[in-house]
């Protein structure tokens, strides 16, 4: 196992059209190769299933997000799969010569530094692009941190809709927050998750705070199947305090439930853009309701419209 450059004379170009009669990564029966989305461990490297370890024994090469973090998995289950990077910075520049490699007949697997790859991690856009090339694409699913902390967190499990990362900073993120709860205004329900640096936790609660209100149920997952696991649970309020009080470390997974069914804010909203229709434009009602239940201007604009339509 070691990490290779990209250049034409890398062992990956000499490796890429070797055969093998492994089942789960079979050649394309059109003479080309294959693709496999191998799904690895969390946090615990116990949780790696037998399937994905035949795979990655059985392919040329293993497209990594970083070789490094990659490297310790490997070797505690003796694969020597030579490795590789694509991450976001150089997914898009390879994508060529990895398309020209599988329709040789190199079968490669990707994975991410945790968990089931694409999923907030690199690899879409080769997934994308070999579907477009009609190589063919399995997986062996396994680990994912949204589901395991869905399934810890004693929330609502369905529906329930997975954001990525927040922005990073507070003005864009507060927007974020506030466009889902005008959803919520216009009839969502559902469990809200995102993933989350710890060093920007606590400022997230505080706009979750902000937009959701203070007793909208919550949890964190952190460290999730590691030695020092821990979900706290609550309201935004009581999760933002003992965070306040722990600083928050390691792998972040942050969920809200879904507005409560005493919410009555999608009647609010159509109540009062009707009421400031019947005397305003649809610019002007929009930015005098905007105003009332804080919501993004844009945001209630759009729904206004939408009336004026239906009146």
């Amino acid at each position: 196992m070691s990490e290779q450059s990209w250049s034409a004379e890398t062992p990956l170009g000499e490796v890429a059209v070797s055969s093998s009669n492994t089942p789960l990564t079979e050649a394309n029966p059109a003479g080309g190769g294959s693709l496999i989305l191998v799904a690895t461990p969390i946090g615990n490297l116990g949780d790696i299933s037998a399937r994905a370890i035949e795979a990655l024994r059985s392919v040329e090469a293993i497209l990594c997000e970083d070789t490094r973090v990659t490297a310790k998995l490997l070797t505690a289950h003796g694969i020597t799969t030579p490795t590789y990077t694509l991450h976001d910075h150089n997914e898009a520049e390879k994508i060529p010569f990895l398309l020209e490699k599988l329709q040789a007949g190199a079968r490669f697997a990707v994975v991410s530094d945790a968990g089931t790859p694409l999923v907030s991690d690199p690899g879409f856009r080769l997934v994308r692009a070999a579907i477009d090339a009609q190589i063919p694409v399995s997986t062996t699913p396994g680990p994912n941190a949204v589901i395991t902390a869905l399934t810890l967190s004693g929330l609502p499990p369905h529906p329930f809709t997975f954001l990525g990362f927040p922005p990073p900073k507070s003005e864009a993120r507060t927007g974020t927050f506030s466009a889902l709860r005008a959803a919520e205004q216009a009839g969502l329900r559902s469990t809200l998750i995102w993933y989350e640096a710890p060093h920007r936790l606590i400022a997230s609660l505080a706009d979750l705070i902000s937009v959701f209100g203070p007793e909208r149920e919550a949890a964190v997952g952190r460290e999730l199947t590691k030695r020092f696991e821990e979900m706290v649970r609550g309201t935004l309020q009581s999760v933002h305090e003992h965070f306040l009080q722990h600083a928050p470390r390691g792998e972040i997974t942050l969920l809200i439930g879904p507005a409560p069914e005493t919410d009555t804010g999608a009647a609010d909203l159509d109540t009062l853009l009707r009421e400031a229709l019947q005397q305003h434009s649809v610019k002007d009602a929009a930015s005098l309701v905007a105003g009332m239940v804080k919501l993004p201007k844009r945001t209630v604009y759009s729904r206004a419209l939408e009336l004026s339509r239906e009146g």
